[in-house]
């Protein structure tokens, strides 16, 4: 019998139309719902009174508010609070999946204190006095000692209530050493008191821009507030904007952008300078900015202006060659950029977990101001934190203001690198070097909301610092990296399960406060890490006692955030929406009290030199981020693992991608195994051929390789900061290591 298309194709819409009539389908789904909830592990909650609590996720820094749905006084769902001003109605697959980091496997279900050698396992059930007492005498004793500067802490993040806090107990304790997980705010921070004389974030107009130049920055791979990002990519779209993405590797946001410059790594400043040089050149620059509101745009006595320096020393020619990106594709983008009526570019790379080159940030905003499109609509603005921890002032006895004369550990804000506020990457360097045995040990060090014996570059050398401290509290309600190698677990809520704020969302163009609310009790004995720094400074009686004058963080926090309290309760969220970025006129506190173009030097267009010898390493590794791998404080619950390509994961082997043309000069082809080798160590991966990323370089996920959490997620791929480093930028002391060399071998 002879079919012809039209015969064909009517045959298969008639198949599919009897089938979905058929109860066939139906019933299979039905018998297979069934199924799947008389499995034993399967939570089925009772029938009961449906009722609805909207509350903030705080999985990640974007602060979206989420509605969850409960039967009785069981969780159930997890979806986007719809009018929220940060995510209306969206939610991401780590936010959706929040519920089983709530009733998982994972959770600390009361206080532990280590029985056996760090990261055995060993662990014994302690009561919360008996914890916190342990604590607080042996900060007696360091005080006893005059020692209080020995005592640190690691936060996941500098803002809002519960940091501040901890922040407060060191500082009237004696310690300066309070200390955060890095990431782009850090740099852009520094940027804009730099360059515009503020303390302020970055708030980036996605959504009102028509031309978006990204720097590596993952637009719709988790940068900054995910879901806002995916709703404002949309919104340029839909208003006829434009997208260009530069970066080395062809990642969601390059693929879905109008179009992608495959770059050399490393070299993103050499081409924002390079387009610096054109937009300078062709005289397209906004001339009224320039003129009035800038300085250092021309020569000054004894210094090389801005100008005179992009025109001299960063032609197209020196330029393409740092930067492999062809001279006409520069001229054309840089005229593109200049003549769009509300450009705006951005740096960052990924998801902004790591900070980059301050050279990077400054040239890349740069071209922001020669536009003019700073505090503009569609462009970059100056917005400040919310201001709202207005406490009592501190009253130092003669130990603490002699421990907070001391020198931090990390070296921030010392002569060497005054400006920057922590230097994590410095942190366990200088402890393992022997540094810190010429100023002074730690001796206690708490962490919160973060995990550096999994997030920071180096691991081994994290978890070898860890190793000389004597004494470590975790306060993670999982049973993560970090707690796996402390003496004492402290386990705070879950997110789901307690209060707390978080303002300024990254990248969002208003002050904002957003606040998690309890959803539901404590399901175990877990408290709020805000309530055990407070009883730590009732133990410790005196003016530590005195500091804190809330019988508990609730009671602080509801003070603390007074007439904005209620706003927060009722909808979740609090926006300034009288805050306006400032005129020119008014924006910039610098000495000129204009916009200042920083003093650039020949080295400035080179790119940071990364570790390893081009010799014994010929490819260069990067480490990429995805929407589907949580790679910061919390690690992927089970939903979204199974969300993982098996081109990324399979089993439990990662994937390298690599270029078939760099693939074949190895000898290897798809699905191989191979030998990859880095400065910090080897490992086995499988390969994957990849025409979306250069010769040359390789690329592997950040979120994978855990050897902490469940079955699920642990001993599952590698973890990429096994085989990275930090690289210390010499004008702000952070981290700006965009890769390693590598090399890759037939196993």
């Amino acid at each position: 019998m002879k079919i012809d298309r039209r015969s064909f194709l009517s045959l298969g819409v008639g198949a599919v139309a009897g089938l979905t009539l058929s109860p066939l389908p139906w019933k299979m789904m039905d018998d297979s719902s069934i199924w799947t909830q008389m499995w034993p592990w399967t939570p089925v909650p009772e029938d009961g009174e449906v009722s609805y609590v909207n509350s903030t996720c705080t999985l990640c820094p974007g602060g979206c508010g989420i509605l969850v749905r409960k039967v009785n006084e069981r969780a159930v769902k997890i979806e986007g609070l719809k009018g929220h001003p940060v995510n209306d109605g969206g939610i991401c697959i780590l936010g959706l999946s929040g519920l089983q980091l709530l009733y998982g496997p994972t959770r600390v279900k009361t206080p532990l204190k280590r029985v056996g050698k760090r990261g055995e396992g060993r662990w014994e059930k302690i009561s919360w006095d008996k914890a916190i007492s342990e604590v607080a005498e042996k900060l007696k004793n360091l005080r006893k000692e005059n020692k209080p500067h020995t005592v640190g802490c690691i936060s996941g993040s500098a803002n809002g209530t519960l940091p501040k806090l901890i922040e407060r107990f060191l500082t009237v304790y004696g310690s300066p050493n309070f200390m955060k997980i890095p990431s782009i705010q850090d740099s852009y921070e520094l940027t804009l008191h730099l360059t515009q004389g503020v303390q302020a974030l970055a708030g980036v107009d996605i959504e009102n821009s028509d031309f978006v130049l990204s720097f590596g920055s993952g637009i719709i791979d988790g940068w900054g507030s995910p879901v806002r990002m995916f709703k404002a990519n949309s919104a340029l779209k839909k208003s006829g904007g434009r997208l260009v993405q530069i970066e080395p590797r062809l990642s969601n946001t390059a693929a879905k952008a109008d179009r992608w410059i495959p770059i050399n790594p490393g070299t993103e400043a050499a081409l924002a300078l390079g387009l610096a040089h054109v937009i300078v050149k062709k005289s397209l620059y906004h001339k009224d900015f320039i003129e009035n509101y800038a300085s250092g745009f021309y020569d000054k006595t004894g210094d090389n202006g801005f100008k005179r320096f992009v025109l001299d020393e960063c032609g197209l020619d020196k330029i393409s060659k740092i930067t492999g990106v062809d001279k006409t594709v520069m001229e054309t983008l840089a005229k593109n950029f200049a003549k769009a009526k509300k450009p705006i570019a951005i740096s960052g790379r990924g998801q902004g977990k790591s900070p980059g080159s301050l050279n990077e940030f400054m040239a890349v905003h740069a071209l922001n101001a020669l536009v003019g499109n700073i505090n503009k609509k569609g462009g970059i603005s100056a917005v400040p934190e919310p201001d709202f921890i207005n406490w009592p002032e501190l009253e130092m006895d003669a130990i603490a203001a002699k421990g907070m004369q001391k020198e931090r550990l990390d070296g921030a804000g010392s002569n060497k690198f005054p400006d920057t506020g922590s230097l994590l990457n410095r942190f366990a360097q200088s402890i393992n070097s022997g540094e810190t045995g010429k100023k002074y040990p730690m001796e206690v060090l708490f962490v919160a909301g973060a995990n550096p014996c999994y997030t920071m570059p180096d691991t081994k050398t994290t978890k070898k610092a860890f190793g000389k401290i004597p004494f470590v509290v975790s306060f993670s309600p999982y049973m993560d990296e970090t707690a796996q190698n402390a003496d004492l677990i402290l386990p705070n809520h879950t997110c789901l399960e307690r209060y707390e704020d978080m303002p300024a969302p990254v990248g969002l163009t208003k002050p904002v406060i957003c606040l998690s609310k309890p959803v539901v009790s404590p399901l175990f004995d877990t408290k709020q890490t805000g309530d055990v720094i407070i009883a730590l400074a009732k133990a410790l009686s005196g003016n530590i006692s005195k500091a804190f004058v809330w019988d508990s963080y609730k009671t602080c926090l509801e003070k603390t955030l007074g007439s904005k309290w209620d706003v927060l309760v009722e909808d979740g969220i609090w926006v300034d929406n009288d805050f306006t970025a400032p005129a020119w006129e008014n924006a910039f506190d610098t000495p000129s009290a204009k916009f200042e173009f920083y003093a650039l030097k020949t080295d400035d267009i080179n790119p940071v030199k990364i570790e390893g010898d081009d010799n014994s390493y010929p490819l260069v590794l990067m480490p990429y981020d995805s929407v589907r791998l949580a790679n910061g404080f919390i690690g992927d619950p089970p939903f979204v693992v199974k969300t993982v390509s098996d081109t990324v994961l399979k089993g439990k082997d990662s994937f390298v991608e690599i270029n078939p043309e760099t693939a074949k000069s190895c000898g290897l082809s798809q699905g191989n195994y191979a030998v990859l080798s880095t400065p910090k160590g080897t490992a086995m991966v499988k390969i994957n051929l990849f025409e979306g990323i250069m010769p040359g370089i390789i690329a592997l996920p950040r979120g994978l390789g855990h050897t902490a959490y469940d079955k699920y997620l642990a001993n599952k791929g590698l973890n990429v900061n096994d085989l990275i480093g930090p690289v210390e930028d010499s004008v702000s002391g952070l981290d700006t290591a965009w890769g390693i060399r590598a090399k890759l071998s037939k196993a």
